[in-house]
């Protein structure tokens, strides 16, 4: 089964750049996407469905912000959206998707970058999410949740760890955070497969020709409990497709 996530950008701008046929070539099974900005009646979704996807959707009150989907070629049990606290389900940042031996979240946790209100909600967002998931394991055991973290974890994973020590998403807090998010029961699965593969990032900054030179962050991650360790065959990053400023990360499992 082959697992892509991707955040978008913009899901609108994503499918004038060949999106739809991308994912056609593509053909993933279940694909994760991330910063939709648009209302579920605002997309024509034809083309999607005519590949065979159920489309799911979660959008932030707010226009054109933020917003997850789940489009999947497997029928899922059960479709929770939000996580059950408002203020993080206003901004459309959790869907989930059940299966009969798994399930699969797509998950947009937010940045901090805009200033000091911004990061103060993100490491809110940060404790209130790591206790949802955590509790979300009692009964739902096998489960991989697919996004966009807005934090790098190592110094592997961002091109210039010195420079960017006091930006937002690579803070010695949201690291610490990743850190205890991993250890208590988490598995990085691109992390896992290639556990000294460097310069592989998921986002560039619009600035400076920062893609071309490949000053890039990896904050996109396919994390999974790790009752499913066994089942991870693959984990790799897309980085040459190019619909957003962020580029699609895939796992396979079985």
């Amino acid at each position: 089964m082959k697992i892509i996530s991707y955040n978008v950008n913009g899901i609108r701008a994503a499918m004038q750049k060949g999106f739809v046929e991308w994912i056609a070539e593509e053909n993933p099974d279940v694909l994760c996407l991330q910063e939709l900005k648009a209302d579920r009646d605002q997309v024509d979704v034809s083309g999607l469905e005519s590949l065979g996807y159920e489309v799911h959707w979660h959008s932030a009150q707010k226009k054109g912000y933020s917003g997850v989907g789940i489009f999947s070629k497997i029928k899922p049990r059960h479709v929770e959206v939000g996580c059950g606290i408002e203020k993080y389900d206003f901004e459309g940042r959790v869907l989930r998707l059940d299966f009969p031996d798994f399930s699969i979240m797509s998950v947009y946790m937010p940045s901090g970058s805009s200033g000091d209100e911004r990061q103060e909600f993100k490491m809110e967002w940060l404790a209130d999410f790591h206790n949802y998931a955590k509790d979300l394991t009692q009964t739902i055991p096998n489960l991989i949740i697919a996004g966009d973290y807005n934090i790098c974890h190592q110094p592997i994973d961002i091109h210039n760890p010195k420079s960017n020590a006091n930006s937002s998403g690579f803070l010695p807090e949201e690291r610490a955070w990743m850190e205890s998010f991993i250890q208590s029961g988490f598995i990085d699965t691109f992390r896992h497969k290639n556990p000294e593969m460097a310069h592989q990032y998921s986002w560039w900054s619009y600035r400076a020709g920062a893609r071309a030179k490949n000053l890039g962050w990896r904050i996109d991650y396919h994390m999974t409990t790790k009752s499913m360790e066994n089942r991870i065959q693959n984990a790799y990053i897309l980085q040459d497709v190019k619909h957003s400023d962020h580029c699609p990360i895939v796992l396979e499992i079985n």
